[in-house]
């Protein structure tokens, strides 16, 4: 990108932001009364009048997802694209779900439900009101009911898919986070050596072929400073 490139995107970038700081403004001084817009605008972070949610600095929001009024998402959660994360009449509705307890996809958890560590939740369930899933427990249907125990072969891997998601989460919020000129920058060294570095390789669980004279160096990027051990 030359210099007037770079010049219109950033004029183009800082109207954007002068933008949406406005739009911010405009709607504290409506009150309430702003969600009776027609126009609907994706917000990350939404607040249901004064209901806020809160993300911990080290949890990873996708740009596509939405975390809307009196949600908590703490240290090392991952809340993927497209995802809803809602206060109120949401998949997951007032409960309570531990560190390294799995929810599959679909599922749908009631007021007062208590997922403990280890636990799990089959795709699809329906888990009614102050129900308590126990550790090592596998609970599934419409309603849900206790189906088995767990193997320790799968509380494992459930321990090993939360530290797999934490690790991606943290891929995918340094991705999002790139400048336009590192995107860029990157696109032209893809077309050139069609492939990542190892260490974002291995956050994918990807192995590739590659000769060792295309492995490239820390200093790639100009500016950046070098990964130390």
């Amino acid at each position: 990108m030359g210099t007037l490139g770079k010049a219109i995107y950033t004029v183009g970038f800082w109207v954007r932001e002068t933008g949406q700081a406005l739009d911010r403004l405009g709607c504290r001084l409506q009150g309430n009364y702003y969600f009776q817009e027609q126009l609907s605008r994706h917000r990350t972070l939404m607040n249901v009048f004064d209901k806020a949610p809160f993300v911990d600095r080290d949890a990873f929001v996708a740009p596509s997802a939405s975390v809307i009024g009196d949600v908590q998402v703490g240290r090392g959660s991952s809340i993927w694209y497209g995802c809803v994360l809602r206060g109120h009449s949401a998949v997951l509705h007032g409960c309570t779900v531990e560190d390294e307890a799995f929810v599959g996809m679909g599922a749908t958890l009631l007021d007062g439900v208590y997922v403990e560590k280890h636990a799990m939740v089959a795709a699809g369930a329906l888990v009614r009101q102050n129900t308590r899933i126990p550790c090592g427990e596998v609970w599934g249907g419409n309603p849900a009911k206790f189906l088995r125990k767990l193997t320790e072969e799968e509380m494992a891997f459930i321990s090993q898919s939360a530290l797999n998601y934490s690790n991606l989460a943290q891929v995918h919020a340094a991705e999002n986070g790139k400048s336009f000129d590192e995107i860029e920058f990157e696109k032209m060294l893809r077309k050139k050596f069609a492939r990542r570095d190892e260490e974002y390789d291995s956050m994918l669980g990807v192995v590739r072929e590659t000769p060792p004279e295309l492995i490239l160096p820390d200093n790639v990027l100009p500016n950046k400073v070098p990964k130390t051990a």
